[in-house]
């Protein structure tokens, strides 16, 4: 047999071959729309939560991406909310990447940022498609994680004018509106409490980081015309938000209807979403096979769960940024 290798980008090799905002929309877009035309394998996601006491657990997403990429992909990505209590993050991620003629492994890498960066440019996609072209307000509750991407890539789309956030502890909310500040060129405003947050924002988004589910976004703060992005692992909105919507669009129907976890599980159990009141999923409108936003009056929604096709994606494009740049590690596996 052959030798066979495998390249293995750590922390530092992502930093060092660090994508733009731009070139991580493209390859998030460009993925969305080939999950659309039905280029790509999803598989559900599935959780681990390994020891009782613990707020924490772990997630397995699996998935192959076809066209130029044409890999396979597993990644094991933990979510520990008290993680902040020792100072660490608290999300941790392995991507793994496969031939899939051979099952052959071809790459590792630290998938923790890339996590982060996938999840905001899927959250930016479907504002893109979905929010009204003039959003100028964005509310974001929640301030860890993938946070910072959500906003950053948003506002990398929109150019907002008042960009509001919160989370619970004044510490954890005012340092990431200084960060924001500081990296955006523009004021950013920490608010104390959920509604002033998100009362009248164009675009609101749910990131927030609850140990058990609990309505603390009101329906009645949503502005007509707005989009709403829940994504929380704990639903964190009230039953009758998904009444004033005009469009329900999820990433993949295939996750957002089963499992434990997810921001619209109890919206999905009581049948006010489901295959008939579900508009698209994200990749057919960016396919062109659905329409996105059709009128300034639609109030929509936005919910997604995360997509392996997302990392594969975003991997493949650091892999090959790093490879130009001569960055990474070649590991012998064989």
């Amino acid at each position: 047999m052959q030798p066979v290798y495998i390249t293995y980008l750590n922390r530092f090799d992502i930093e060092a071959a660090m994508l733009s905002d731009a070139e991580i929309l493209e390859a998030i877009e460009a993925s969305l729309g080939m999950q659309g035309r039905g280029e790509t394998v999803i598989e559900p996601r599935m959780h681990l939560e390994p020891r009782a006491g613990v707020e924490g657990h772990f997630n397995v997403l699996r998935g192959w991406i076809g066209g130029g990429i044409d890999a396979a992909g597993v990644k094991v990505v933990g979510d520990f909310v008290d993680n902040y209590k020792h100072g660490m993050p608290s999300e941790f991620g392995v991507l793994n990447l496969f031939d899939p003629r051979t099952g052959k492994p071809t790459a590792i890498l630290d998938a923790s940022g890339i996590t982060d960066m996938r999840t905001g440019a899927v959250t930016a996609i479907g504002a893109k498609h979905l929010a009204r072209k003039g959003s100028k307000v964005l509310g974001h509750v929640g301030s860890r994680g993938t946070a910072y991407w959500n906003v950053r890539l948003l506002d990398h789309l929109f150019d907002f004018e008042e960009i509001r956030v919160h989370s619970r502890r004044p510490e954890s909310r005012n340092g990431f509106a200084e960060r924001l500040s500081r990296d955006l060129g523009k004021p950013v405003v920490a608010t104390e409490d959920w509604r002033s947050c998100v009362e009248g924002a164009d675009i609101v988004v749910e990131a927030s980081r609850l140990s058990r589910p609990e309505p603390m976004l009101k329906t009645e703060w949503i502005k007509r015309g707005a989009l709403v992005v829940p994504y929380g692992t704990m639903s964190a909105v009230e039953l009758s938000l998904t009444d004033i919507m005009a469009k329900m669009v999820v990433d993949d129907w295939g996750q957002c209807k089963g499992g434990k976890f997810g921001s619209l599980r109890a919206h999905v159990e009581a049948g006010k979403l489901s295959e008939r009141t579900l508009h698209a999923e994200l990749g057919q409108i960016v396919a062109g096979l659905k329409p996105g936003r059709e009128s300034e009056d639609e109030t929509n929604l936005f919910w997604h769960r995360g997509l392996s096709l997302s990392d594969i994606a975003l991997g493949h494009a650091f892999l090959e940024k790093a490879e130009a740049l001569r960055v990474g590690h070649r590991l012998r596996y064989a």
